[in-house]
């Protein structure tokens, strides 16, 4: 029989197991919360079981989960997902995608180059028109602010460029995030059971609302058979009803990252191509992106 040493020490220890494991599980929920949202799926399934739920949910419309599939096979096909392991042979996958970087050129602009992060929502896109006036530009928006820079980061420090306001265009530069192929996967999984999916031309075809800045917006997204992104067409009032074409995915990274960006990108308006880019590089390995609001810009916009 064990002595009172040997007893207290074997309490200790099964002490120290439990505090290990409220770490582990606090831990990878801080990862989650950082990272994006837990997705279902095979990792659903390895999960069993959410131990926090106290009742059974209540149950979603009949198409709710197959739009929901279908967009997770997207994130699938980009490689947005990565797994996190919680210990006992149990994962979860992550989406990954916050910041990314892309370079491209072709009609009407010979340069464009466009920084942007999904979480605060924001975007910089400096750009080339040889024919165009102004030639360069460096368009941003970021939430419900939007101003052209000078520089990159003008108007943010004295005597370093200038930034200027561009009140009503917000919601349109908003939409450049969202309707590239990973905004698409975010915003539809966000728009919860308001995702249906059809089936049109035998290609899976996933229709939700938009939120925040951008509701009384709707996107239509269309997936091929390897589930990419290939076509997104939105309504909305003005400016905000467009269609945009991707093609030609591939890993575009110095670096590779497994996350594959479109090589082709072409933006129409009433059946009229308008943008027709070549992508040439892409980061997609979280690069640093931040956009700051100059307070000159704030100050404009409260007026």
């Amino acid at each position: 029989m064990a002595g009172p040493v040997a007893q207290e020490r074997g309490k200790r220890m099964l002490a120290k197991a439990k505090i290990l494991r409220v770490l582990m599980v606090v831990g990878v929920a801080g990862l989650a919360l950082h990272a994006g949202p837990v997705w279902s799926g095979k990792a659903a399934t390895a999960l069993g079981a959410d131990p926090r739920a106290s009742a059974a949910p209540a149950p979603k419309p009949a198409d709710a989960p197959n739009a929901r599939a279908a967009l997770e096979g997207a994130a699938d096909a980009l490689g947005m997902l990565r797994p996190a392991a919680l210990g006992g042979g149990r994962t979860l996958r992550l989406d990954v995608i916050n910041t990314m970087e892309f370079s491209a050129g072709g009609t009407p602009f010979s340069e464009y180059h466009a920084a942007l992060a999904y979480n605060p929502p924001s975007m910089r896109v400096e750009l080339t028109n040889p024919n165009g006036n102004p030639q360069h530009a460096i368009e941003v928006v970021a939430g419900k602010y939007a101003w052209n820079e000078s520089q990159i980061g003008g108007g943010l420090e004295l005597g370093k460029g200038t930034a200027t306001s561009m009140i009503m265009t917000e919601k349109e530069r908003l939409m450049r995030l969202w309707i590239l192929p990973y905004g698409v996967v975010k915003a539809g999984l966000a728009a919860g059971d308001k995702a249906k999916v059809s089936t049109e031309g035998g290609a899976t075809v996933v229709t939700f609302p938009l939120i925040g800045e951008l509701a009384g917006v709707t996107v239509k997204a269309t997936l091929d058979a390897k589930s990419f992104v290939t076509k997104v067409e939105t309504q909305g009032p003005g400016n905000l009803t467009m269609e945009v074409e991707y093609s030609d995915y591939a890993d575009r990274g110095e670096i590779p990252t497994n996350v594959l960006f479109p090589g082709h990108i072409i933006r129409k308006r009433d059946g009229k191509t308008v943008v027709d880019l070549t992508v040439k590089t892409a980061d997609c390995n979280n690069p640093y992106v931040v956009v700051p609001v100059p307070d000159s810009i704030r100050k404009a916009s409260s007026n």
